[in-house]
């Protein structure tokens, strides 16, 4: 089961590098596109990442079952990690909703916007580590 939970940890480790970066490809595209540059490699860079992500994602979610159904369901933690992950996942697919917008070249907020988009999945990704490592409940 350790190796379970190795994977696990790198394909979370994976995603969430995705999840970090692809908002500050949204923030590269949309102020390049503003100064009048191509930006025509963001948008195959965004969509790989995503892509790759998404791959990640899933690699996350099928490992987590696992560990899920071999431990078994005990603790509030959990429930409490997985009402996170589940706002991750939401986070997720916000953004490939702004990847099709980028794609149909109609991506038009700031940079700015960008930018403190880029830092909700932190905000969701502390709760998850202190309910993993802690297990407050």
């Amino acid at each position: 089961m350790l190796w379970v939970k190795v994977f696990h940890i790198l394909a979370m480790t994976s995603w969430m590098a995705g999840i970090f970066y692809l908002p500050r490809i949204f923030v590269h595209y949309v102020e390049g596109r503003a100064a009048g540059q191509d930006v025509a490699r963001l948008e195959i860079m965004a969509g790989k990442l995503f892509g790759f992500m998404s791959i990640m994602a899933l690699f996350t979610l099928g490992f987590g079952l696992w560990l899920w159904l071999g431990f078994g369901i005990s603790g509030g933690w959990l429930h409490a990690k997985l009402l996170f992950v589940a706002l991750l996942i939401g986070y997720h697919f916000w953004c490939f909703s702004y990847l099709k917008k980028l794609r149909a070249g109609t991506l038009d907020n700031s940079g700015r916007y960008f930018r403190l988009f880029n830092e909700l999945p932190l905000l969701i990704f502390i709760p998850i580590l202190i309910f993993v490592v802690v297990k407050p409940f």
